[in-house]
């Protein structure tokens, strides 16, 4: 296979990262509007959870390694958050600060979609 097909491997995997992340992360407002998508917004942010918690080896991460392998380059030290998100959207040294951040965002979005379905709930009552 070709170097554009390599490069596209790895584009795919950063992008699919990004937009797995940006879901697990505001999913959970998305679902205000369409409730029925919260349910995969918890697996989602239940995934980063346990990815970071335990410090788990992401799938994508691994295919953009192997991406990188086929064009001569060297995997990268550390994850997706270490490489492509540390540094962008939070200063290194503070991941702590970025994951309370995230969670707080996330509960929020959660109680929001709570306190709308029991309003919705209460005035069909």
């Amino acid at each position: 296979m070709g170097r554009v097909f390599y490069e596209a491997v790895i584009w795919f995997a950063v992008g699919a990262h990004f937009a797995f992340l940006v879901f697990g992360v505001f999913g959970g407002f998305l679902a205000w509007r369409w409730p029925r998508i919260l349910w995969v917004q918890i697996v989602a942010a239940a995934w980063l959870l346990v990815i970071v918690v335990f410090g788990l080896y992401c799938p994508l991460t691994w295919l953009e390694d192997r991406g990188r392998e086929k064009l001569g380059r060297p995997a990268l030290e550390g994850g997706f958050l270490d490489n492509h998100v540390a540094g962008v959207f939070y200063p290194h040294g503070y991941e702590w600060v970025a994951q309370i951040v995230v969670a707080v965002l996330i509960i929020v979005s959660w109680a929001g979609f709570a306190l709308r379905r029991r309003r919705k709930v209460t005035a069909a009552a």
